[in-house]
């Protein structure tokens, strides 16, 4: 397979504290919030380019990153934000990487009738989606296959757990080529 590159790194992280949405939203020009359609604050970065979830309950999940570590900068930067406002946040508190997806290429056509039939935990229902759903247990990763090869894996929880699932799934697929 061609290099696989990750695309979306998910980190969330709760701190015991109330964000004073509409505050929040009030002082800052990169914050959208509009409680009657979503209950929290969606925040815009550009340096690190990613996109947070804010909630009044004192959760951020960050979505958009290409690395952990960018996503942690997002989260450090949106708390110094809150901190501006006068809201006391902990300076500790623990994230999570709660989804890693990783897009590759196999580098050939696949035929996933065929393969639905001899590939165990496989789905595939071309009327309702065009790929070929797998599911591995170890590493705990799902695949959308795709008959042009193109690979998306998601549900990983170290970018490890992308890079040896595709290594797997890509083993699996070549016993039956």
């Amino acid at each position: 397979m061609e290099s696989i590159k990750i695309q979306n790194v998910v980190v969330s992280t709760h701190v015991n504290v109330g964000f004073p949405l509409t505050k929040i939203s009030e002082y800052y020009e990169s914050v959208e919030y509009e409680p009657e359609a979503f209950p929290g604050l969606v925040v815009r970065l550009k340096d690190p380019n990613i996109t947070a979830l804010v909630f009044r309950s004192g959760t951020i999940v960050c979505v958009g990153s290409k690395t952990e570590k960018e996503a942690l900068q997002g989260i450090r930067k949106i708390m110094d934000m809150i901190r501006k406002l006068g809201v006391k946040i902990p300076e500790k508190y623990k994230t999570k990487i709660e989804n890693i997806v990783a897009v590759g290429n196999l580098g050939y056509d696949l035929d996933l009738e065929t393969l639905a039939f001899r590939i165990e935990d496989s789905e595939y229902e071309p009327e309702n989606f065009p790929g070929l759903i797998c599911r591995l247990n170890e590493p705990k990763v799902s695949f959308l296959i795709f008959s042009s090869g193109s690979i998306v894996c998601v549900g990983g929880k170290k970018v490890s757990d992308a890079r040896n699932g595709l290594a797997l799934i890509e083993k699996k697929l070549k016993k039956y080529l």
